[in-house]
């Protein structure tokens, strides 16, 4: 496949730039793929589509506020932005000209120094707090980490209430990790999610945390030749299980967004699932 196969023109005007007032208020495109016939719906027009007996399974990583904004000790700007946490180091995107060695500062608490530039403006990058003082003191100076289309037309109180609204919902404290947010969750509320469950589907969850892949452009001709970054996903026993028992009762598995897809595709095609689950056959 060639990159230019897949390039088409998105009129700017068409590209949301605020939330909805309710997030299930949003608009929701049905596709009849028998048919291939064409609904203009909104999101809380969902259930209408769902089965007793579905199963639902969503995304539930959190999105940390990966921007963080700082001065190298010589004076010049830094975007130091948070993709993967190796341990010792972070695994970041580096806004700004930097070699190993150069030390920055985020604030009065939080500095940083570049331990290795890897390249394409990734670097690794070490910090001087702990993994939780760290993490305390980057909720507190972090901003959500919005495409810049969009963060160029927010003003300080938007940017400020984008951390609530860029999160899903259903999104748990222990699960934080993602630099974007899993975007097709982003319309459920909790009302709409008690009338599925009235229905009597199902509603698990899983974790991906979504990566640095996100946001790096592809730079091959073609795909195949592209290497993406990896992402951290967690899937339960009890998850892969539950999938499991719904497709023999003959119930679907309605997958929220690309990172739940993807997820679940990887765990069935790469894992011994009987093996995992020790079921007899």
């Amino acid at each position: 496949m060639q990159l230019k196969d897949f390039n088409y023109h998105l009129p700017p005007e068409l590209i949301a730039t605020h939330p909805t007032a309710k997030r299930d208020q949003s608009r929701l495109l049905v596709l009849d793929k028998a048919t291939g016939a064409i609904e203009h719906k909104h999101f809380f027009d969902l259930i209408d589509y769902l089965k007793t007996g579905d199963l639902l399974v969503a995304n539930n990583s959190k999105v940390i506020p990966a921007r963080l904004l700082g001065k190298k000790s010589t004076g010049g700007v830094v975007e130091v932005f948070l993709s993967k946490n190796l341990g010792k180091n972070w695994e970041c995107l580096i806004k700004g000209r930097v070699k190993a060695g150069v030390k920055i500062i985020l604030s009065k608490k939080l500095n940083a120094e570049i331990v290795e530039v890897v390249g394409e403006g990734i670097s690794l990058v070490k910090f001087n707090l702990t993994s939780a003082e760290f993490m305390k003191e980057v909720e507190v100076i972090g901003h959500t980490p919005l495409p810049p289309y969009i963060i160029k037309k927010r003003s300080q109180a938007e940017l400020t209430s984008d951390k609530k609204n860029y999160q899903t919902v259903y999104a748990e404290n222990l699960k934080k990790g993602s630099v974007a947010v899993p975007t097709a969750g982003l319309h459920f509320t909790p009302g709409l999610i008690k009338k599925i469950k009235a229905k009597g589907v199902g509603v698990e969850y899983l974790t991906l945390h979504v990566g640095l892949g996100t946001f790096l452009p592809v730079k091959t001709e073609k795909i195949e030749e592209y290497k993406i970054h990896s992402e951290y996903a967690e899937v339960s026993a009890e998850l892969i299980k539950k999938i499991i028992e719904t497709k023999k009762r003959g119930g679907r598995i309605i997958a929220v967004g690309t990172t739940t897809t993807r997820t679940l595709e990887f765990v069935f095609k790469n894992l011994d699932i009987k093996n995992c689950l020790k079921i007899k056959n």
